[in-house]
C-alpha cells in the first residue's frame, strides 16, 4: 500500500527538482535511474526513502545532483549524508542575493605536512561581506586540523598531498559561507567521509510518508527559512523563533528533522558573537 503513494512522490520531487533546474522534457523514470547509478556512492541498494532525501536537500538547495553538484553517501542507519562538490558550494554561495564579496589571506608561515609533496600556507583566513551586514563574516581554518593523511600503511596519495593550498582553501570557503549564510545539512567530500568512518554526526534519514503529519510541506516551506536566518544570530534567537511556531505535529516532526543543523548553526554564530564583530574566528571541526 504504502510503495505506489512514495513512488508517486519520488516521481513528484523528480518533476518539481528538474523544473526547477530548466531539464524539461525529460522522463522523470529516467532521471531516477540516472539518479540511482550516478548520485550515491554506495555498492548497495538504494532505498527509495534514501533518494527521497537526497532529493529533499538537493530541493531545498536549488542544485543539480545530475552534475553531481550534490550526492549521498549511504549510512549504516539507511538515512545519508548529503555532500556537495566544489561546484555546488559556488552555486548557493554565488546565488545568494546578499553576497558581496569574497576575501582570502594566507598566512606568511609555510609548512609541510606529513607525506605532502608541497608547502601550504599555516592557515588561512576566508572573508565573506554582506550586503546586509556592516562587518564581514572571518573564518581561520588552520591546515594541521583538517590536513588528511593517505590512508592505511600502503595508502595513495591524494588531493590534499599534491594541491594542499586550494583543498585548505576550499575548507575555509565552505566553513565561512555557513556562518554567514546559514547552510546546513550538506557537507563537503572529505567531512562526509570522516562522518561515514566514525558515524559521530547524525545523518540524514529517510522519511516514511505515512509518518509525515498532513500539512507538513507548507509548514516547512514557510518556517524554514525565517529559523535558518535566525539561527545566523544565536541560540538565543532561534529558541525564540521555535518557540514563535504554532504548536502541533507539524512543529514536532519539523524540529526533529531540523534542530540539530540549525543548532550547529547557531552554536557557531555564538561563539563569532562573543568576540568583536569583524574578528577573526578560529574554527575547529567538531
Amino acid at each position: 500500500m504504502n510503495a505506489p503513494v512514495q513512488t508517486n512522490l519520488i516521481t513528484a520531487q523528480i518533476s518539481q527538482l528538474s523544473a526547477v533546474l530548466g531539464l524539461h522534457n525529460v522522463d522523470p523514470a529516467e532521471l531516477e535511474q540516472t539518479l540511482i547509478q550516478t548520485a550515491f556512492k554506495s555498492s548497495t541498494q538504494i532505498t527509495r526513502e534514501q533518494m527521497g532525501a537526497l532529493l529533499i536537500v538537493a530541493s531545498q538547495y536549488k542544485l543539480n545532483p545530475w552534475t553531481k553538484e550534490i550526492y549521498a553517501f549511504p549510512d549504516k542507519s539507511k538515512g545519508i549524508i548529503p555532500v556537495v562538490g566544489v561546484d555546488g558550494w559556488s552555486r548557493i554561495i554565488n546565488s545568494n542575493p546578499n553576497l558581496n564579496g569574497i576575501e582570502f589571506v594566507f598566512s606568511e608561515n609555510m609548512v609541510r605536512m606529513n607525506k605532502a609533496k608541497v608547502d601550504c600556507p599555516e592557515w588561512v583566513d576566508c572573508l565573506i561581506y554582506r550586503k546586509d551586514r556592516d562587518r564581514p563574516t572571518i573564518v581561520r581554518e588552520y591546515l594541521d586540523e583538517v590536513y588528511r593523511e593517505p590512508m592505511g600503511a600502503n595508502g595513495f596519495a591524494g588531493p590534499w598531498q599534491s594541491h594542499p593550498k586550494r583543498f585548505l582553501r576550499h575548507k575555509a570557503l565552505i566553513q565561512c559561507a555557513r556562518l554567514a549564510f546559514g547552510f546546513v545539512g550538506i557537507y563537503d567530500q572529505d567531512e562526509a567521509e570522516r562522518i561515514n568512518e566514525s558515524g559521530a554526526v547524525k545523518t540524514v534519514q529517510g522519511f516514511d510518508e505515512t509518518a509525515m503529519p498532513e500539512g507538513y510541506q507548507e509548514f516547512e516551506n514557510e518556517h524554514l527559512a525565517n529559523l535558518q536566518n535566525e539561527a545566523q544570530f544565536g541560540s538565543n534567537r532561534l529558541q525564540s523563533a521555535y518557540v514563535a511556531l504554532p504548536k502541533g505535529n507539524c512543529k514536532n516532526y519539523f524540529w526533529t528533522s531540523h534542530s540539530i543543523n540549525l543548532k550547529a548553526v547557531a552554536e557557531l554564530a555564538d561563539q563569532a558573537l562573543a568576540r568583536q564583530q569583524g574578528e577573526t574566528y578560529d574554527h575547529s571541526p567538531a
